[in-house]
């Protein structure tokens, strides 16, 4: 997938210029979806929304200067359709959050705080955690207890997929982890060393 993009919405702009011609967006339509064919995406799974973005035609609600657009479809895991470009935007999958899978939470940082002690921070990716979970960090090796996790400054029940947290960790110093270790739940699958894994790599 293109910079980690998995779902593509085109709106066809400035419809309006072409006298709202059914041919000219039949035309874009051929094109644009040969070339995201090319590039991994499949145009059935892509809306494709004739607009005015000035005029605001097939914005928010449908337009009468097309009547020839019956509207667009495209096939997912629920079949969807409309008409206009809110709707398309609606229409996007909502991803879900790998809270069920294996803890893996990749430090961005690790601070001491005075009359509290070891917080490491950083990114829950996967699974979720708590107070009272024992945890390990690879590749250091250091296995202890989550005294508390805080978001925001606020405490947290548990930390899920998405959220940037602080956790207050046992008897571990600044020195025995450090930014980059990957801490995850001790009695379900802890992170390891490998000696190699696949990578989605996006450049920019």
């Amino acid at each position: 997938y293109t910079l980690g993009v998995k779902q593509l919405i085109v709106a066809i702009n400035k419809m309006d210029t072409t006298k709202w011609s059914e041919d000219r967006y039949q035309e874009i339509i051929k094109e644009t979806s040969n070339f995201i064919k090319k590039v991994g995406y499949n145009p059935k799974t892509v809306p494709f929304v004739p607009i005015s973005g000035f005029n605001g035609d097939n914005m928010i609600e449908p337009s009468t200067n097309c009547p020839w657009y019956k509207g667009w479809e495209k096939e997912t895991k629920t079949k969807s359709s409309g008409k206009t470009l809110l709707e398309a935007i609606d229409a996007i999958d909502a991803p879900t959050r790998p809270s069920d899978k294996p803890l893996r939470l990749p430090l961005q940082d690790v601070y001491k705080i005075g009359g509290i002690g070891t917080v490491p921070v950083g990114r829950v990716e996967t699974g979720v955690i708590k107070a009272g979970m024992v945890v390990t960090f690879a590749p250091a090796g250091v296995t202890t207890e989550v005294k508390s996790v805080e978001m925001h400054h606020e405490q947290l029940v548990e930390g899920l997929p998405g959220d940037n947290v602080g956790f207050n960790v046992k008897n571990v110093s600044v020195k025995e982890i450090r930014r980059g270790n990957v801490a995850g739940d001790s009695k379900n699958d802890p992170p390891k060393g490998c000696d190699s894994f696949n990578a989605q790599v996006i450049v920019l």
